[in-house]
């Protein structure tokens, strides 16, 4: 049989796997339509209704677009719609989620220095903002608002701050990255689910029907369709910053975040006008790596990274009460502690990796599974060796999370 943490691991791997491979069949989808969309030339002889053409070369063809404001005169034989590179993005990103953060709540989820609650009422609040930023979202796109672009990303911003400091007071500094990022992306899928394809087949209907139809469902569309454009360069980050604790687990951690999203605005500016042909405003990249500056002086200062667990969870606590931990103790401490530390001593290391500590009893308890898949069950941890971690060692940690897994 296989041990249900080493299936866990791997269903993990599984559907991280296939988050990243949707991901970037959605973001390329609109990357791609986007820059096609700004290059669009328009010019005389164009068929009646459409908007502009673009001629484009790629793996040894041409290709000639043209593109419909609102509708072609007749429905096309054969259409393509996008829109199950979004679904499934959002579906595995959840299924991430609850396998690592729901699943796991006692040690990503929750940090009881932040907040002491309960598992089920941190998976709660967590369900309820994905839901709740969504409902906020488009009651103020379809405000009178949402007729003013400038301020409408000005309102949205500022709600994006207080989601960013609002997280950091309930969940763990890894699940508010996480968890901002998770609503922003449930924005950008129900954007698509909700609006975008739900106005493109109302247009389909009309075509079928022999009726014109309106172009305010396309505007729509293009609106909400160039938000999301605006936002994913801001969710690849908090997605990819749980591996990084000096952006998650720092006293500033919210600021940082906030600060991420002006700088994916900065860079999809600079793309966006360079598809347009509107110049390239280099000065985009000059203000974003001074705002990455920024963000990397606030992560060191205070210098020592916040999220030690003082409060051990019974689970901890049951391999802390092994008769293996005092052998398991010394070899942690022997061959992990001089990274993993406050203040590392292992030369070059002057951050724990990930923010892991384990240097007390209970902060080796609360990641007991860690050591046993990475050093136990496999040889990942330490990095090549370097600490000279012996078989009987691998054997030692093994035995001591498995016996104490069946208590």
């Amino acid at each position: 049989m296989i041990d249900l943490a080493i299936a866990w691991d791997w269903l993990s791997f599984a559907v991280r796997w296939l988050h990243v491979i949707t991901g970037i069949a959605w973001i390329g989808s609109s990357f791609y339509f986007v820059a096609l969309d700004l290059g669009l030339r328009k010019h005389a002889g164009l068929p009646a209704g459409a908007h502009g053409e673009e001629w484009q070369v790629h793996g040894g063809g041409f290709y000639h677009i043209q593109k419909y404001l609102v509708a072609p005169a007749a429905m096309p034989e054969h259409l393509t719609w996008f829109k199950w590179e979004s679904y499934a993005t959002w579906m595995s990103g959840f299924a991430m989620l609850a396998i690592v953060y729901y699943a796991g709540a006692d040690l990503f989820l929750i940090d009881r220095n932040v907040l002491d609650i309960s598992p089920m009422t941190a998976i709660g609040l967590s369900i309820a903002s994905l839901v709740l930023g969504w409902l906020l979202y488009d009651l103020l796109c379809k405000s009178p608002l949402g007729d003013h672009d400038t301020l409408l990303m000005l309102v949205l911003y500022a709600i994006l701050v207080a989601l960013a400091w609002g997280f950091t007071q309930i969940f763990s500094g890894r699940a508010a990255f996480l968890h901002l990022g998770a609503v922003t992306a449930t924005i950008m899928s129900a954007n698509v689910f909700m609006v975008i394809i739900p106005n493109q087949k109302i247009v389909v209907a009309d075509l079928i029907a022999g009726r014109k139809p309106d172009p305010k469902y396309g505007k729509i569309a293009k609106t909400r369709s160039t938000h999301n454009n605006y936002l994913t360069l801001p969710v690849l980050f908090l997605m990819l910053s749980n591996h990084y604790p000096l952006a998650f687990a720092t006293e500033f951690n919210w600021i940082i975040a906030s600060i991420v999203f002006i700088i994916g605005v900065l860079i999809r500016h600079f793309f966006n006008t360079m598809h347009a042909r509107k110049g390239k405003p280099y000065w985009t990249w000059l203000v974003a790596a001074i705002l990455f500056i920024v963000i990397i002086w606030l992560s060191t200062a205070p210098k020592v990274l916040t999220g030690d667990k003082e409060a051990s969870s019974t689970v901890a606590q049951t391999f802390v009460a092994s008769a293996h931990f005092p052998a398991v103790r010394d070899t942690v401490l022997g061959r992990c502690a001089m990274c993993h530390a406050a203040e590392p001593s292992y030369d070059g290391i002057y951050h724990a990796p990930k923010g892991v500590m384990l240097e007390t009893d209970a902060e080796i308890g609360a990641h007991a599974r860690e050591i046993y898949l990475q050093a136990g069950r496999s040889h990942a941890m330490p990095p090549g060796n370097v600490t000279q971690i012996s078989p009987q060692e691998r054997a030692l940690l093994t035995a001591w999370y498995e016996e104490a897994r069946r208590q």
